[in-house]
């Protein structure tokens, strides 16, 4: 467990360990650092993500480092939709803007597969954008991780 590429919780998942590690992606995503977030994944991680696929860390953390450089004040929520001994479904939404200050509200469900450490080996993930009015926006808390009060998706009707 000393293993600095061990992320806990470890599968196999419990409803309860799924929920954690859900939301501890959340929390990653949330900090918008792509340093951090790409350490969640194996080396040799692949993702399909809309309609690009990239492989491994450093691919990764690049794409993620061009993503949160265009989405603007991006705020997500992930919700736990299934699970099984190693693998998590979750949906999620998140809002952000773009460099002209259209809002978008972004839907989406991944597929995650983890390895015996609990890093995710796999990511399939498929997303919708929504353009949304600033008045539309429902995700207001500051940047950086959401607050445990704030709804979730199913609390917000999403």
């Amino acid at each position: 467990m000393n293993n600095p590429e061990t992320r806990p919780p470890l599968p196999p998942f419990t409803r309860e360990t799924a929920m954690q590690k859900v939301r501890m992606a959340e929390d990653g995503w949330n900090s918008r650092d792509p340093e951090r977030v790409a350490l969640a994944y194996t080396p040799d991680s692949r993702w399909r993500n809309r309609h690009e696929f990239p492989l491994g860390r450093e691919q990764i953390r690049a794409f993620l480092a061009s993503k949160w450089q265009r989405e603007h004040e991006y705020r997500l929520i992930k919700e736990l939709w299934a699970h099984t001994d190693n693998r998590i479904a979750v949906r999620f939404a998140y809002e952000w803007h773009d460099a002209n200050g259209q809002w978008f509200r972004s839907y989406g469900n991944e597929n995650w597969e983890f390895d015996d450490q609990g890093l995710m080996q796999a990511r399939y993930a498929s997303i919708n954008d929504l353009p949304i009015s600033h008045a539309e926006r429902l995700f207001h808390w500051p940047q950086g991780r959401r607050p445990d009060d704030h709804p979730s998706l199913s609390e917000l009707g999403l």
